[in-house]
């Protein structure tokens, strides 16, 4: 019903008919109806989305488990990718001084850098954004090139003049992420044409710079010691007769 409210009042501010909107989201008169007086129950989220996209609306999706919980379980696995990542470096890299959870400030552009890594040697700068899961491949992209633009204003601040800055996405590894990764190639090898071999050989002998992408864990888990990807199956008991499926899996 608020959704509904807000899509009214913005199109009646906006002068425009449910008609108008209908021809600009390419969805039915009545469907713009429908979702004004708040009967989306039927609608699909395409349609709704077209709708509040044909009058500038954003339409956010928050999902919510159990109060806080859901916060808490997302930031153990982001939590858990992160020490891992640090742990990696410190045995295997320790040349690199790396900085964690750096805020930014400039030039109206705020965020926050997930690892700030410096390599003094070659004065070489790294920016590590580490992902536990993926929503939008496009604002990971974007928000990943503002934080790799602005990286050597914000390592100068540190004392750190980088002669170049370079960029590596890590993603906690599950076979949802490899499909996400594998539907979105050709965008992603464009944006970030460097694998985790490549990045790994190139850190210990830092010339030029890099942007890539790989799928890594560095044995990171999550919540009492377990793995962060994990695959639920159901025991042959716990299924009900006459169900297809067995022993299936969720």
């Amino acid at each position: 019903m608020r959704l509904g409210a807000a899509v009214r009042a913005v199109r009646l501010r906006r002068r425009l008919r449910q008609q108008d909107v209908a021809e600009r989201a390419r969805v039915s008169q009545p469907t713009v109806s429908r979702v004004e007086r708040g009967h989306i129950a039927s609608l699909s989220v395409e349609k709704v989305a077209a709708v509040c996209e044909a009058i500038d609306v954003r339409l956010d999706f928050v999902p919510r488990w159990r109060g806080g919980d859901l916060d808490r379980v997302l930031n153990s696995r982001h939590a858990s990718l992160h020490e891992a990542t640090a742990r990696w470096f410190a045995q295997q890299r320790a040349e690199w001084t790396l900085v964690p959870e750096v805020t930014f400030a400039l030039y109206g552009e705020r965020g926050v850098i997930d690892i700030l890594a410096w390599h003094a040697g070659s004065h070489s700068l790294l920016v590590i954004e580490l992902k536990s899961e993926i929503v939008d491949v496009n604002e990971l992209i974007g928000t990943l090139d503002r934080k790799r633009r602005l990286a050597p204003r914000i390592a100068r601040e540190r004392g750190w003049n980088a002669a170049a800055s370079s960029a590596w996405v890590v993603i906690a590894p599950s076979r949802t992420k490899r499909r996400r990764v594998a539907e979105h190639a050709a965008v992603l090898r464009n944006a970030l044409p460097h694998d985790g071999r490549s990045i790994r050989a190139w850190l210990g002998d830092p010339i030029g710079s890099r942007a890539a992408l790989s799928l890594e864990s560095f044995g990171a888990t999550g919540e009492r010691g377990r793995s962060t990807t994990k695959r639920v199956r159901c025991s042959s008991a716990s299924v009900r007769p006459g169900l297809p499926g067995g022993a299936g899996k969720a």
